[in-house]
């Protein structure tokens, strides 16, 4: 897997242009060197996603850079890139700007994802509420003993990025744009978030939930080969595509139920539970192209937006935009 985690999008574009100087494959929708800019909490998707495109087509190298949502968007402003995925579509102006520059914009939502929280499993809480996690974000609730009799002391908030897409979505769904409190920190990636809670007894973290096990319970399934993936995905076999590093890290962490203000029932966030809206944390998943029509970023575009894509997703634990409910299931 090719993960580049990176701190400015500035480096990204000098690597980016570096990279283009080698000698390559004459670049064609299936092969080439292309470049995609995502917000980091989507790396569990993106990277199988790639990994399958290569193995099918290997002429083509799909070179990933995972930032902040707010840096994705700005590479495929300035064009370091032409190809994104992030939790939102482009704000018209933006849409405009890039349309009337000649780099038409293609936009498809692929997926429904959700945030998870988690806690520290010596962390007695189970489940909250959204006026709950509200008051705690906004520094008005500040001790785990205001949420009920709890020993884990003041609380402390751990996010991916300060200007990730989980951040973007808690401050517009629970806070209406206000600020988060003090108490509020952001760690550089996902995993950061994980040794953070698993750390901190009081700690509570906010993620994306594919950097979960898709049934939450800590199981391991066997690693499986790109060949094995492949054939599963096509003979529509999606039950054991759950990322290795996601079934080991969650079991050394709890993911708490999360319930609506007027429901006394709380729920986590299972991909039939998203699809319903019982869990009320959930979010789109946008893929964003500029490139032009034959060119490989465009091919890995329509390849995102394509079947196969789509049963990628539904083995990484959230739902796809685009498969039959038949095909979707609560899995415990």
């Amino acid at each position: 897997m090719k993960r580049i985690y990176l701190a400015t999008i500035l480096l990204a574009a000098i690597l980016a242009t570096a990279s283009c100087n080698r000698q390559k494959p004459t670049d064609s929708h299936t092969s080439g060197l292309a470049t995609i800019v995502c917000d980091e909490s989507f790396a569990n998707i993106v990277e199988q996603e790639i990994d399958v495109f290569e193995y099918t087509y290997p002429q083509a190298s799909i070179v990933s850079y995972y930032v902040d949502e707010t840096s994705a968007i700005d590479s495929l402003k300035v064009g370091a890139t032409s190809l994104i995925v992030a939790s939102h579509e482009l704000p018209a102006d933006l849409t405009n700007y890039l349309n009337s520059h000649d780099r038409r914009v293609h936009s498809q939502k692929i997926a429904v994802d959700a945030i998870a929280v988690i806690a520290n499993n010596e962390n007695p809480i189970e489940e909250l509420s959204l006026a709950e996690l509200r008051d705690i974000l906004l520094g008005k609730v500040t001790d785990w003993n205001e949420i009920s009799p709890n020993k884990s002391g003041k609380i402390t908030i751990v996010f991916d990025h300060q200007g990730s897409g989980t951040v973007k979505y808690m401050k517009d769904s629970l806070t209406a744009g206000a600020d988060f409190a003090d108490n509020v920190l952001a760690a550089k990636t996902n995993k950061e978030v994980f040794e953070a809670v698993k750390k901190r007894k009081n700690a509570l973290g906010i993620i994306g939930v594919t950097w979960l096990n898709s049934d939450l319970d800590g199981t391991s399934s066997d690693e499986l080969t790109i060949e094995q993936k492949v054939d599963r995905l096509q003979r529509n076999d999606t039950t054991e595509l759950a990322a290795e590093d996601r079934n080991k890290i969650v079991k050394d962490i709890k993911v708490l139920g999360i319930r609506r203000n007027d429901n006394p029932v709380a729920y986590k966030p299972f991909q039939y539970y998203i699809y319903t809206g019982d869990y009320p944390l959930y979010r789109s998943i946008y893929a964003i192209s500029t490139a032009p029509g034959g060119s490989l970023p465009h091919g890995f575009f329509t390849f995102l937006t394509g079947v196969i894509s789509q049963k990628i997703i539904l083995g990484t634990g959230i739902l796809p935009a685009n498969i039959p409910l038949r095909n979707v299931e609560l899995t415990q």
